[in-house]
């Protein structure tokens, strides 16, 4: 049995909110770094998704998930950067997945606190009667990126895959060292082709599938500017100029 129109009875905590973005499926939004992780609820179980940047504000997400459910929980890290993967130690001992790069970008920074299941490709998960899926579409935002799809209600949860900014997508922090820009495009491809209601980013809002489209293109737009500098074709305040995103979060993306 799925859970539904349960919010009404949660009482938020801190900067927290929850969104409900489909049945038994929420959203918890934070103002601090705009983040959003996530909870699914089946019959007897949960699955927590992301766990926030250190075990103060794991045990915040963990007391919160409580506030909806006494269910037990797995937790998925979408991917290793502390935001979303620091908070895992307050919700141990548990069920912990994530891509094998996901558990070595931890363990090389230090985390004592590690996932144990690992999925390559695609795993499904029963989560109390519901079918959940861990996918894993190539190098993008980090080279070991998960989604995590819920089929019965058509929801994404695709970790900063995709990331919605106020009054746009992507910002500055969504490109770093670990980003594979000339592929990051076709794991959204990969995500839209699921056919999504909602898609939840890392950060901001959930959103239609339009928006995933949106980053697609953005994606698409500033890999071939990267091509065409690489070939000397473009100066850099050129591909500046042309971008669809603003110049500095461009020469980020670029840089």
């Amino acid at each position: 049995m799925i859970t539904v129109g349960i919010l009404g009875e949660v009482d938020t905590m801190g900067d927290g909110r929850w969104v409900e973005v489909g049945p038994g499926v929420l959203a918890r939004r934070y103002e601090g770094l705009d983040l959003t992780v996530g909870l699914v609820i089946g019959e007897g179980a949960c699955l927590v998704v992301d766990t926030r940047g250190d075990e103060r504000q794991g045990a915040e997400f963990a007391a919160a998930v409580r506030e909806v459910t006494p269910h037990p929980w797995t937790v998925v890290l979408t991917h290793a950067h502390y935001d979303h993967a620091h908070g895992l130690a307050a919700f141990l001992p548990c069920e912990a997945w994530a891509h094998p790069g996901c558990r070595a970008a931890m363990a090389s920074d230090g985390r004592q606190a590690l996932p144990q299941l690992l999925v390559t490709d695609t795993a499904e998960l029963n989560v109390g009667g519901r079918a959940v899926l861990l996918r894993h579409f190539g190098p993008a935002h980090t080279d070991h990126d998960l989604v995590v799809h819920v089929p019965d209600c058509d929801v994404v949860f695709a970790g900063d895959l995709l990331e919605h900014a106020p009054g746009g997508s992507f910002t500055t922090e969504s490109f770093g060292p670990d980003t594979s820009l000339g592929t990051w495009h076709g794991a959204v491809e990969r995500i839209l082709a699921l056919d999504p209601a909602v898609v939840v980013p890392g950060h901001g809002e959930p959103a239609g599938p339009e928006f995933a489209g949106l980053c697609r293109d953005q994606l698409i737009a500033l890999a071939a500017l990267r091509r065409e500098i690489e070939a000397g074709k473009l100066a850099l305040e050129e591909a500046q100029a042309r971008s669809p995103l603003p110049a500095d979060v461009t020469l980020a993306a670029l840089a």
